[in-house]
């Protein structure tokens, strides 16, 4: 009797808890999966106790260091607006938001009449900007560049480490990240229920790919399953069936994208840019599954060859693309896909007292051909989103990406479009996030530069001088308190 009574419990604590698990994926997946982010409450920012300079009370701090969300509108004044879509900036314009999405927005002038407990934000001519989308990420991952050094790790410091990048990453003027491995989506949950602070995400949670290729960090005869960076960043298939058979598992976990190695790469053992990842046959079988569940798929893919492969097998978006060609330019074109450059991560230097003799050999290579070729993609038009591959550089600088674009041709506009408008097209999210429209959701960044004159400005996230996320100020740098009158608010 006892026996039974306990599996009972069990059997409905498990239903209770899978009831919960599938409640929680249609309400985070992107859109195309149902997905409206809904913050009830915000982490307190600890790391920068700055007083709010504002007046109202639109977040409160209740028990447990959480910014619990009212229902006051605020008021964002006397802003120059670059709404992402990749119209010219509007100067001496306001906007309203409300429960998280933006109310009104036009001249200053024309501000409406507003309740007495609106909060008001005057930022004094500064450029607002939809807050920045980071489309490949690694939450877990640290910069170690030696996939060998997470053998001696407990699983939970990944979980540690992806909570003080999520933090770094917000405070860098990212409000939505794509995290391409390594994170489960237990730090999507956790962001989403405000435990911790940090961007909204969409997970990956495991790269795949062929044994012995980039998604396999080993080099001795052991069980997968006894390597723990392998586990956690990336799985092996081989053949379609296999391939069809993980990508189910994946989808299962809660992926929101299904990440695949078309190529081989800079940091693993046994494989080398140039080579072919997984066939175009399997990665079309991939591409199947995930298609019949709503989710797309994206390929980490470096060489010429890889990359046609990619695009032919239906991939939307190749990420890093160091040694496309012209027909795979094109076929980037044809196939209304996006390059995603990952430039901070393909520029930066190897540093050989931390990366592994074969990577620092295979970056120097890469990083001689990569400018001219994506200078190449860039110049014919290709569709860009922005993506760093921080975690294998440090995580907290990820708009420089936009100032590498900048010195590779990009004009500085159709720059913060990739990091915006395009990413959250690439993401699905175009219809809620990524612009400054009236109907969308409050992402916000605002910069005393001008990031249209000076657009490495935004790579230094000191002159990122407010973050608002989902309307909320997340992260707040300015000096002073702006004290505002009536008289000032209607100027």
């Amino acid at each position: 009797m006892t026996w039974r009574s306990s599996s009972s419990s069990c059997i409905r604590s498990i239903e209770t808890l899978a009831l919960w698990h599938d409640t929680y994926l249609q309400s985070t997946r992107p859109k195309y999966q149902n997905s409206a982010p809904q913050h009830d409450c915000y982490v307190h920012d600890v790391e920068s106790p700055i007083k709010s300079p504002v007046r109202g009370t639109r977040t409160r701090l209740a028990p447990g260091g959480f910014f619990v969300k009212t229902h006051q509108a605020v008021a964002v004044i006397n802003a120059t607006i670059i709404d992402g879509t990749g119209a010219a900036p509007r100067p001496r314009q306001s906007l309203v938001v409300r429960d998280g999405v933006i109310e009104w927005m036009g001249p200053h002038s024309e501000l409406p009449n507003l309740p007495d407990d609106t909060e008001f934000v005057d930022i004094d001519g500064a450029t607002v900007l939809p807050g920045f989308m980071d489309v490949h990420v690694h939450l877990a991952m640290d910069g170690s560049l030696n996939p060998a050094g997470y053998l001696h790790e407990p699983d939970a410091l990944l979980h540690f480490r992806g909570v003080r990048n999520a933090r770094r990453t917000l405070d860098a003027g990212v409000t939505t990240v794509r995290d391409l491995s390594g994170s489960d989506y237990a730090l999507a949950m956790a962001v989403e229920h405000g435990i911790i602070a940090g961007p909204r995400a969409i997970m990956a949670i495991h790269a795949m790919g062929p044994t012995g290729g980039h998604s396999d960090s080993r080099t001795l005869t052991v069980p997968f399953d006894c390597h723990p960076a392998g586990a956690h960043f990336g799985k092996t298939a081989d053949g379609e069936d296999a391939a069809r058979k993980l990508t189910r598992e994946i989808l299962r976990m809660g992926a929101g994208v299904v990440k695949v190695m078309a190529t081989g790469g800079v940091w693993s053992p046994r494989d080398a840019p140039e080579h072919d990842g997984f066939t175009e046959k399997e990665m079309r079988a991939v591409v199947e599954e995930a298609t019949n569940k709503g989710v797309y798929v994206a390929a980490h893919a470096q060489g010429a060859n890889g990359i046609k492969n990619a695009l032919r097998a239906g991939i939307k978006s190749i990420e890093h693309g160091y040694l496309i060609d012209d027909e795979g330019i094109q076929l980037l074109l044809d196939n209304d896909a996006w390059l995603v450059p990952t430039l901070l991560t393909g520029t930066t230097p190897p540093d050989p007292t931390k990366a592994t003799a074969y990577a620092v050999e295979k970056k120097n290579r890469v990083r001689a051909l990569l400018e001219e070729n994506i200078s190449r993609a860039f110049a014919a038009g290709v569709k860009v989103a922005l993506g760093t591959d921080s975690g294998v550089v440090p995580h907290g600088q990820n708009l420089r990406e936009l100032g590498i674009m900048v010195d590779l041709g990009m004009d500085p506009m159709r720059a913060i479009v990739a990091g915006t408008t395009e990413a959250a097209r690439l993401l699905g999210l175009h219809d809620e996030a990524g612009s400054i429209e009236i109907g969308k959701r409050a992402d916000l960044v605002v910069t005393a530069a001008n990031p249209l004159t000076d657009i490495h400005s935004l790579g230094d996230p000191q002159n990122i001088s407010l973050v608002i996320q989902n309307g909320t100020i997340v992260v707040d740098r300015r000096i002073r308190a702006l004290a505002l009158s009536t008289d000032r608010r209607t100027a």
